[in-house]
């Protein structure tokens, strides 16, 4: 929310979501922007259910939080949309499950492998260009399989150094459940994208996020970015990538 915040996005104007996985880490977030969306803060209200797409788990996770803030919603509701505090949940299994407008979505599992939790990534197809987005994965062959010939691969990773490479208990822990740089240079290398991306860094002990390409290059030599908050990738027939610079006044878009 405080990055849709500084990018200038009216929280009304974020009618669907996609969601990997259940974990806490990754869904907390949904409730602010339901409710914080509904109620018009900043710069109008939502006036049309949110939709929510996401593996098992995701229609209890929209029937349950309705009750959970239902004191909440009842006192609101005489002075916002009706509609616009409902969730619409859809619970997905792999293949094609968005196609509007020219924009295909397609999910496939990946592995967050330690525990028994349903984990999905997402491949974006729109006018002959896509993006893939790993989610939490370990090494996965089912994401290579998807991500061939993608413009952009955005992949998780993990990596610790110094004393914490001694834990061995954690260190397997950790690669039961995500990629280790040298593990991420092979997605790289067999999916060959344009442009490879890191997020959602996982770092323990001295691991820093600047050590994470030279890790990579055992594996892979292609163009590869650590990715940053706001960190902005334009696709088309050449690649631009923008970092953000904060605009002053914080004044909604036009």
């Amino acid at each position: 929310m405080q990055r849709l915040h500084q990018l200038q996005i009216p929280f009304a104007d974020i009618t669907g979501m996609f969601l990997t996985h259940h974990h806490s880490d990754h869904v907390v977030g949904f409730i602010d922007l339901w409710l914080t969306g509904w109620i018009g803060r900043p710069w109008g209200k939502r006036s049309i259910p949110l939709k929510v797409w996401g593996p098992e788990g995701t229609r209890q996770m929209a029937e349950h939080l309705p009750l959970a803030f239902a004191t909440d919603i009842r006192v609101r509701s005489g002075n916002y949309p009706a509609q616009g505090v409902k969730l619409e949940a859809t619970e997905i299994s792999e293949g094609l499950v968005y196609d509007q407008g020219g924009v295909k979505v397609t999910v496939f599992e990946v592995d967050h492998g330690g525990e028994a939790l349903m984990a999905f990534g997402y491949r974006i197809d729109y006018r002959g260009h896509s993006a893939v987005i790993s989610g939490d994965t370990t090494f996965n062959e089912n994401l290579i399989r998807h991500a061939q010939g993608t413009d952009v691969l955005i992949h998780e990773v993990t990596m610790a150094a110094g004393a914490a490479v001694e834990n061995e208990e954690m260190i397997r822990r950790i690669g039961n459940n995500h990629t280790f740089p040298q593990q991420a240079g092979e997605v790289f290398a067999r999916t060959k994208p344009r442009l490879a991306v890191y997020t959602h860094l996982l770092l323990f002990g001295s691991a820093r996020a600047e050590d994470l390409i030279p890790a990579t290059r055992t594996k892979y030599q292609g163009p590869l970015e650590v990715g940053e908050d706001l960190m902005q990738i334009d696709i088309g027939e050449d690649l631009h990538i923008k970092r953000f610079a904060p605009s002053e006044g914080g004044q909604p878009p036009d």
